[in-house]
C-alpha cells in the first residue's frame, strides 16, 4: 500500500440543491482532510451540480472518502482524476499595480506571453484573467510580483477526464440510497 499523501482530485455529481455542498465539506471536515480547491456549478442538468475537490490524501485515505461520499444520498457519482489523464484548469483574476507607462507596458508582455486577458484597466491597475493550469498561473504570479499584486482571487480547479470517459457512473442503482425519497 502506497502511504505517500499527495494531491488528489475528485469530480462528483450531486442533487442541486441547497444544503449538499455542506452535507460533502462536513465529510471532509469529520475524516480530518482540508479541503484545497473546491469548485461548484451546474452541468448540463440543472437539477444536477458537479463538484471538483482537491484535497492532500494517500491511496487508502482518498478511497475511504470516496466510499463514503458514495454513501451520501444527494451523490450520483464521483470520479477520481488523476493529472495524467484529465485536463485540469483554474481561472485566476489577477489585479496589478501600475506605477508608471513602463509597468504598465511590462505587464501588457507578460499577459500576452501568458496569453492572458486584461479584464479591466484604471490609472493605476490592470486586471488580468488567467486560465490554465497550476504551474501557468503560478508562473504567472511570480512574474507579476515585481509589480505589486494588488489582490488575487483564484476559482479552484476544474478538470474533466480525457478522451471518451466521462463521470456518469453506471455501477450506482438508481435510488440505491434515496432514503425519505419517492422513487419509482
Amino acid at each position: 500500500m502506497n502511504n505517500l499523501t499527495e494531491r488528489q482530485t475528485l469530480a462528483v455529481l450531486v442533487d442541486n440543491e441547497a444544503g449538499v455542498l455542506s452535507q460533502i465539506s462536513r465529510l471532509f471536515s469529520r475524516k480530518g482532510y482540508n479541503i484545497e480547491s473546491l469548485a461548484v456549478g451546474a452541468t448540463e442538468d440543472p437539477k444536477v451540480s458537479r463538484i471538483t475537490i482537491e484535497v492532500f490524501a494517500d491511496e487508502e485515505r482518498i478511497t475511504l472518502l470516496v466510499n463514503q461520499l458514495r454513501k451520501l444520498f444527494p451523490v450520483h457519482s464521483i470520479k477520481r482524476l488523476p493529472p495524467s489523464r484529465s485536463i485540469r484548469r483554474e481561472l485566476v483574476l489577477i489585479k496589478v499595480r501600475t506605477v508608471d507607462n513602463a509597468a504598465r507596458s511590462e505587464i501588457l508582455q507578460i499577459a500576452s506571453v501568458f496569453r492572458t486577458s486584461i479584464i479591466d484597466v484604471s490609472v493605476d491597475t490592470l486586471t488580468l484573467a488567467v486560465i490554465g493550469d497550476e504551474g501557468k498561473v503560478d508562473a504567472m504570479q511570480k512574474m507579476l510580483e515585481m509589480h505589486g499584486i494588488l489582490e488575487l482571487v483564484r476559482t479552484g480547479v476544474i478538470a474533466l477526464e480525457r478522451g471518451k470517459d466521462t463521470i456518469n457512473d453506471d455501477t450506482k442503482v438508481k435510488g440505491e440510497f434515496n432514503y425519505g425519497k419517492n422513487v419509482l
